[in-house]
């Protein structure tokens, strides 16, 4: 079994859980977490250290990622809490091209919109209130139109950028939508590296040129580019982990909200590295991390005997240096860290 995590935009003390495996009956809930991530408190014990559930409910589909969006939570399939405790879908967006999932994006700007799609010539966006598809026929270079997609974001409410599992990024306008996109040049990606991204996402008011760039490999690469040069990169570097990941579906690179410069990567072992990336510049070769997370590693092996992967991470929006992660073997953790001098933050 896999564990999805998201932390639900209009309820910051809510956290919404999905898992997905071999079997036909895969969970989704919404949790509570333990009063010292829900207040203030003054205790140095808490007697109380578990998640309780607020409301749930079972999917016949496997729940691969979660976004909010006001009122709604889902992935390919849009389910939201009726009633008390149940959490029942209520409409569902077909897949396209024979791809069992799509990547998916919401933005507080538009706040009906969801961004989805698996290939470069499937993407779309839909208002889910109406139920509606809101056609934006991004045209790409023919021999690129059904290259994978590894991840998608709104930029603004009117600028997208999408990410391809090979490296390359693409910036498209849905004013423009009939303008020819061409992939932005970009050196990161060779080989047979597969890619996802991250994105810092501008604060309320801001522009989104203000906003960074992290593009991680399945074998520790970390590049961090700006919007509006894309092309050129504000720094590479190899990370600290311990092998090639195994299951790229799993990367996962993402900007602290709360912390300026600050990056946490996940899906190469049981942890979370967090990295303070102000001091990087176009001479970085190598990082270490500023703080390691490891409870995940002392889970309960597989069926190989291997230690559980993280298979998700999420940040906190208010507290700074707190973060949520999942792992392989269903477990989830909610934890921070004592801010070393000099680091993020």
């Amino acid at each position: 079994m896999a564990l999805t995590v998201s932390l639900c935009c209009t309820r910051p003390q809510g956290v919404f859980v999905a898992g997905y495996g071999q079997s036909g009956g895969n969970e989704i809930l919404q949790l509570l977490p333990p009063p010292p991530m829900r207040e203030v408190v003054t205790k140095s014990l808490f007697p109380e250290r578990e998640f309780k559930v607020e409301c749930g409910g079972f999917s016949s589909r496997p729940i691969y990622s979660l976004k909010c969006v006001p009122g709604h939570i889902g992935d390919a399939e849009v389910a939201h809490p009726l009633g008390e405790n149940v959490i029942k879908p209520v409409s569902a967006i077909p897949a396209e091209n024979g791809h069992p999932w799509a990547r998916i994006a919401t933005t507080a700007a538009r706040a009906q919109w969801v961004l989805h799609g698996s290939t470069l010539d499937s993407v779309h966006i839909t208002e889910v209130e109406a139920r509606k598809n809101i056609s934006i026929l991004l045209s790409f270079p023919a021999a690129r139109s059904s290259e994978e997609l590894s991840g998608l974001a709104f930029l603004d409410c009117n600028t997208l950028l999408l990410c391809c599992a090979k490296g390359q990024l693409y910036l498209g306008d849905i004013r423009q939508p009939q303008a020819p996109l061409d992939p932005v040049s970009v050196p990161w990606a060779l080989g047979d590296e597969r890619w996802c991204m991250g994105v810092r996402q501008a604060a309320a008011g801001s522009a989104s040129s203000s906003q960074p760039i992290a593009c991680l490999s399945n074998r520790g690469h970390l590049t961090l580019t700006d919007v509006r040069k894309p092309s050129e990169p504000l720094a590479s570097v190899k990370c600290s982990v311990p092998s090639p990941s195994s299951n790229a579906e799993f990367l996962c690179v993402s900007w602290a909200p709360a912390l300026e410069g600050c990056v946490a990567i996940s899906g190469f072992d049981g942890t979370v590295h967090v990295y303070d990336t102000r001091s990087w510049d176009s001479s970085a070769s190598a990082a270490e991390p500023t703080f390691v997370h490891k409870g995940h590693m002392f889970g309960e092996e597989d069926s190989n005997g291997d230690p559980p992967l993280v298979t998700a991470h999420t940040w906190h929006p208010q507290k700074p240096r707190t973060l949520l992660s999942a792992a392989s073997d269903g477990s989830l953790s909610i934890w921070d860290w004592v801010q070393p001098r000099g680091t993020c933050g």
